[in-house]
């Protein structure tokens, strides 16, 4: 049996894909320790998706090396992507695919079941990875080269560990993947409505927030998606779906699948069928091909649909990608149309958050804050913090109705006013 460390960067996704693998060597009769200096291996599982990751990465893998006495196993998106980078920088690592850590972990020994084989959870939070890989090819994503094209698992399955997370412990499922959109297209069905019903039909109190779904992979079903969010109070009123640009123009350059049109259809649907609710959304600004007409065309998006999240990026050329060829539009540019949107953003979010003063929400308390302090997310997956709520005998798990006394432009702040369920 051997004692791992593991660290994860990176998105909701590969935060389950390290639960898949820490899951698998519990499973194994190995154990966590919180020290790299005392694990028999290491683990680092990478994010690639800007420049500055890539070198955040570098030097953390460089850390591990040196603090780690035995085995460093380097797994993730960088890993998979640009595994060569690591050996350039002189770190000793075994470059794997998320799959293999776990047997390279168990280095030819039979599986030893040991009582600490639960399902591993983050506080009261679950991570359900629904499928691996995505059905695009983005001229500036170098992820794809680690993930693939999309592989969906049977609904069965997935309903199965959803179970078990339930069971665990977990009282907020978070569906992750490169694009939940697309789970079961490789197969010509489109197969996460069907999915979601059933999980939002297993016994328990707890909610399920729905991870990064491209508009294309909406498009289609968003109707019939909106509907089921409609229909099930289990469900987050929260869509992510990252537009990237605002004109039709650049997300051909960016060979993105969508266009404004659809993506606009999509939150016409939601709107027709919530009365609240959250649309996640993220531009890339300075796109090599961007024009002050093109960006203007992205500010124009952002006024017009009025997400309540946004994520900004700047453009950042990723190794052995398409983008990366094209000749860029300069620092200063990028910078200027980033510091410009960003502004717009923290008006609009700004705006969301001061419409809830006054309002009552159901919240799900799901993680610590700052002294004593709670947070958590209503129904619409906005975040609200509580303050002394610990000294108030609140726990995480705790679903709690609170009236929203202020906020601070990214997050609201919550009164509590009962305590609708408290945590098993």
């Amino acid at each position: 049996m051997a004692r791992y460390y593991i660290e994860t960067y990176g998105c909701t996704s590969n935060r389950g894909e390290s639960q898949a693998i820490e899951r698998r060597l519990r499973q194994g009769g190995h154990y966590p320790v919180e020290n790299p200096s005392r694990a028999d291996v290491a683990i680092l599982n990478t994010c690639t998706v800007v420049e500055k990751t890539e070198r955040n990465m570098l030097r953390r893998a460089t850390e591990l090396d040196e603090q780690t006495p035995a085995d460093l196993v380097v797994t993730g998106c960088m890993a998979l992507a640009q595994g060569e980078a690591f050996e350039d920088a002189d770190v000793d690592a075994e470059i794997l695919h998320w799959d293999d850590v776990p047997e390279y972990v168990r280095n030819g020994e039979c599986p030893t079941a040991t009582p600490g084989t639960e399902v591993v959870l983050d506080d009261v939070t679950g991570i359900l990875p629904i499928a691996r890989g995505c059905l695009s090819d983005c001229s500036y994503c170098i992820t794809k080269q680690a993930t693939g094209t999309i592989d969906s698992p049977p609904v069965a399955g997935n309903v199965e560990k959803a179970r078990e997370l339930l069971d665990a412990g977990a009282r907020e499922i978070r569906i992750t993947g490169q694009d939940t959109g697309v789970y079961g297209l490789e197969n010509g069905e489109r197969k996460l409505p069907e999915l979601l019903t059933r999980i939002c039909e297993l016994a328990g109190d707890f909610r399920v927030r729905v991870g990064m779904a491209n508009p294309k992979g909406v498009y289609g079903m968003h109707e019939e998606l909106a509907d089921v969010f409609a229909a099930h109070d289990e469900l987050y009123n929260f869509l992510h779906a990252p537009v990237q640009s605002g004109s039709d123009d650049v997300l051909t350059d960016m060979r993105r699948r969508h266009r404004t049109p659809e993506f606009k259809e999509i939150v016409a649907a939601f709107d027709d069928r919530l009365d609240y609710w959250t649309l996640a959304t993220d531009f890339i600004v300075g796109f090599p091909t961007e024009t002050e007409a093109d960006f203007q065309q992205s500010m124009d998006l952002l006024r017009d649909v009025e997400p309540e999240k946004i994520n900004v990026t700047r453009f950042s050329k990723r190794p052995g990608t398409d983008a990366a060829e094209l000749d860029g539009l300069g620092g200063t540019i990028k910078k200027e149309r980033s510091s410009a949107m960003t502004d717009l953003k923290m008006d609009v979010v700004g705006r969301a958050h001061d419409a809830m003063v006054g309002e009552e929400h159901t919240v799900l308390l799901t993680q610590d804050g700052t002294e004593d302090s709670l947070v958590g997310y209503d129904e619409a997956h906005r975040q609200v913090a509580i303050p002394e709520a610990e000294s108030m005998g609140l726990e995480l798990g705790d679903f709690v109705d609170v009236e929203i006394t202020g906020h601070n432009t990214v997050y609201a702040l919550g009164e509590p006013i009962r305590t609708v369920a408290k945590t098993a």
